[in-house]
């Protein structure tokens, strides 16, 4: 619905636009950059690599359309109108066919690379879909963000010449930082969720159990990036487990009103510390 008063703009142009929103862009071109950066720093080739980057783009864009589809009726129920189907820029049919075809691309492109890294970085799809229909809506929910996620630099590294095996920490610090993440995407919304019968697994524990979890998640991910690799850590390793120490701390303050503007920062920290340390990873498995 539209609020009175209150026009859209209409036409080809705001159609793609609202279309780039509904992929809930910001997490999506994050988490593709990444793929492609890792994806650099593990030597994969520059033709493999652009290859890589369309796949994961078309996965995550898929999911995003596919969330906004299956939501339209419970986005309009909460009045979220930052949403473009609650806006009246699309309709759940244009999604859908939206996401039908990013799931086609996703599938084709994925293979491209080889069936087993097509495989992986499919398991991201099918993860972030299966949240979507209705894994988000029980004690379960965190789960395809840990296997997404971890999923994720192992089919990276598995499109390298020779298809090598990602390390151990490596997936599993992948499965960390997907963890983290659920529990920071679920934290601006936990109201409108409740509200529509939304009830995952930080809805049943609280917010302050959630943030103490996303904070430690976010700390072992930095320990499994800087201990992880052989030999001793680097100096960017020793200087990540300085800060993040206390951010950990920090953010662990995150589920507190009063204390959520300095546990932001901290986050936001060590999201950036755990993710220059995959990549560092990716390029010490080279």
């Amino acid at each position: 619905m539209q609020s009175e008063g209150v026009r859209h703009p209409s036409g080809p142009f705001a159609t793609a636009a609202a279309m780039a929103r509904a992929t809930h862009f910001e997490p999506t071109v994050a988490v593709t950059t990444v793929a492609v950066l890792l994806a650099v720093a593990a030597g994969v080739p520059a033709g493999r690599t652009a290859l890589l980057g369309i796949a994961v783009l078309a996965g995550q864009a898929s999911i995003g359309w596919c969330n906004d589809w299956l939501d339209a009726d419970r986005d309009r129920a909460v009045g979220r109108i930052d949403k473009p189907v609650v806006q009246g820029l699309l309709t759940p049919t244009l999604l859908r066919r939206a996401t039908a075809a990013a799931v086609a691309v996703a599938v084709v492109t994925s293979f491209a690379l080889g069936v087993v890294p097509g495989l992986l970085l499919l398991v991201l799809v099918a993860s972030g879909l299966a949240y979507d229909a209705g894994l988000k809506r029980t004690a379960l929910s965190p789960l395809p963000y840990l296997t997404g996620f971890g999923a994720l630099p192992a089919g990276v590294v598995a499109a390298a010449p020779g298809g090598p095996v990602a390390p151990w920490w490596l997936v599993a610090a992948g499965a960390a930082l997907g963890g983290a993440a659920h529990v920071a995407n679920v934290a601006p919304d936990v109201d409108d969720d409740l509200a529509t019968g939304v009830r995952g697994l930080p809805h049943r524990v609280g917010a302050v159990p959630s943030a103490v979890a996303g904070a430690v998640l976010l700390g072992a991910a930095t320990l499994l990036l800087v201990l992880g690799p052989p030999g001793p850590p680097s100096t960017l390793g020793w200087l990540a487990c300085a800060f993040a120490a206390p951010a950990v701390v920090v953010a662990a303050l995150a589920g507190s009103p009063r204390a959520r503007r300095l546990a932001f920062p901290a986050v936001l920290l060590l999201t950036v510390l755990d993710v220059a340390l995959l990549l560092a990873g990716g390029a010490a498995i080279t």
